[in-house]
């Protein structure tokens, strides 16, 4: 197993493609904004498609959003249009949608706000997305091939976590928009 900081460059690049050809499990960073973009970023850097399709095996994005403080976070049912707007009814598997806001306690120093709480994508590519990466195609179309395959986009990861209140919409929306 080889793990490298962050890949940033092509050389950076052609030496971990190298140890993955080898059998190696390669693990990094890369800075993009979504699990899609990594393919079209790693194309920009100068990665042979060919390459890419033999060593890529997963890419997975993630946000960090605060958590809700559990000693005072504020319960309500969330608005016909809010449910609707974010579809939040068909997240919730038909439960009540309840959803909860900060106010502030000497557990959260006033905040409303406790820790930190990961919202992520996970991308396996298949031969569709194989295909698309040969054909040179943008980041939307590979994303949107992706989530027809089964990949649960980081926005409603972040919203299932809103259900589970451990977070406000504001707050992923304000994480995921923030590096749009």
């Amino acid at each position: 197993m080889i793990m490298i900081g962050e890949i940033r460059d092509l050389e950076t690049l052609q030496i971990a493609v190298q140890a993955a050809l080898t059998g190696h499990l390669v693990l990094s960073t890369v800075h993009t904004n979504s699990a899609a973009a990594t393919m079209t970023r790693l194309c920009d850097m100068g990665l042979e498609d060919y390459l890419m399709t033999a060593t890529l095996k997963a890419v997975l994005a993630q946000r960090l959003v605060r958590r809700l403080c559990r000693t005072c976070r504020v319960a309500e049912e969330a608005p016909a249009a809010l449910r609707e707007r974010f579809e939040l009814d068909r997240l919730s598997g038909g439960r009540p949608v309840i959803l909860y806001h900060p106010r502030g306690c000497a557990d959260c120093r006033g905040t409303g706000f406790r820790g930190r709480r990961a919202i992520a994508e996970l991308l396996i590519p298949d031969r569709n997305t194989d295909r698309l990466i040969f054909d040179g195609a943008d980041d939307a179309t590979i994303e949107r091939a992706a989530i027809e395959s089964g990949m649960r986009p980081i926005f409603e990861s972040g919203l299932l976590a809103v259900l589970e209140g451990d977070t406000t919409i504001e707050e992923v929306v304000r994480c995921i928009r923030s590096e749009a």
